[in-house]
């Protein structure tokens, strides 16, 4: 039997420049540069991952720097903003730092919605993002360059504009959020979880957007266990929608699915221990959601600064290596 989705897993961005990406999310931002690794779609691109200390889902935002694609154009169908979460206080920090920032474009806030204050900008590439005030009972990473008290507590969630809200709509319902509100044309739909639950579906008319640097890829939600990534595909085939196959991302398992209102939502579990299976000896399929960890399984290593392969693709490490622009963990940072 299906298991409503806790959450969002992680969002993933299409951006330009690799070294300007890691300077603005690592340095500005503050978030950890959890993993440099590749798109396995495209071995020869990188696949940047960012998070709290040990890449909790929930906390991560990855992205595909295509530095020579042309800029993309947000619009519809497209998940339009990614929203992190910060403390109340922290407000008149974050205007600061942004507005003083060279990076940083945009920016305007604080503004209201859903008894919430919005710090709203995008970074260097044009993608919207969001600081959004909540509660979280994530922990900040306490090694980076913004101070604990005011630093990015995860996800807070995602802003979508689809072709068709309704078919979107039950869609998210499917997946098992839950509408609880309405402010003008944004309507607010909410999973279960204990964070990065918030997707909020744009009622409105648009014009079509382009995918490129700029916009965002695809968000993902969390699913227990592989053996129901199965069932999903199973159900969103029966429906006929646009589903891939099952995918090992070494990480975490995958598929996708390409909703009616044309938004691209991924269902992935959470991040998997390296052996594969725990101490028990049981299967990585078997292992629920609440029992796994993070991307990175040693907190103290530093992260981000060799690339890391899986392990069908070490054989090419010298070749995917040579085709790849070398890039730097921000001076200031400290990840011991």
């Amino acid at each position: 039997m299906l298991t409503d989705t806790p959450g969002i897993h992680h969002v993933t961005a299409v951006v330009g420049d690799a070294q300007r990406n890691v300077d603005f999310y690592a340095g500005t931002l503050g978030l950890r540069l959890l993993l440099r690794t590749v798109n396995h779609e495209d071995t020869f691109a990188y696949h940047l991952y960012y998070g709290d200390e040990t890449g909790t889902p929930g906390t991560i935002l990855t992205c595909f720097p295509y530095p020579h694609e042309d800029d993309g154009r947000i619009g519809v169908p497209q998940i339009q903003t990614v929203e992190f979460v910060v403390p109340e206080t922290a407000v008149d920090y974050w205007l600061e730092r942004l507005t003083d920032s060279d990076a940083a474009q945009d920016v305007t806030g604080p503004l209201e919605r859903f008894d919430e204050r919005v710090v709203r900008f995008r970074d260097p590439d044009g993608t919207q993002l969001e600081l959004v005030t909540g509660e979280s009972p994530v922990e900040p990473w306490a090694d980076g360059p913004v101070p604990e008290d005011t630093a990015i507590r995860g996800l807070h969630g995602v802003t979508v504009c689809s072709a068709n809200s309704y078919a979107t709509a039950s869609v998210l319902e499917t997946l098992g959020l839950e509408l609880v509100g309405q402010e003008g044309d944004r309507v607010r739909y909410r999973a279960p979880g204990d964070r990065a639950t918030v997707i909020d579906l744009l009622d409105r008319d648009g014009s079509y957007g382009r995918g490129g640097p700029g916009t965002i890829h695809h968000v993902a939600v969390r699913a227990e266990s592989v053996d129901q990534l199965y069932e999903w595909h199973d159900l969103f085939r029966e429906r006929e929608y646009d589903v891939s196959r099952v995918k090992d991302r070494h990480y975490f398992h995958s598929l996708y699915v390409r909703e009616p209102g044309g938004i691209l939502f991924e269902l992935a579990t959470d991040p998997r221990p390296r052996n594969g299976a725990r101490s028990d000896g049981e299967s990585d399929s078997e292992i629920p959601a609440t029992e796994q960890s993070g991307i990175v399984h040693e907190p103290d290593a530093v992260a981000g600064e060799r690339l890391e392969l899986p392990p069908w693709l070490e054989e090419d490490r010298e070749m995917i290596e040579s085709q790849l622009p070398p890039v730097s963990v921000p001076a200031g940072r400290s990840d011991s």
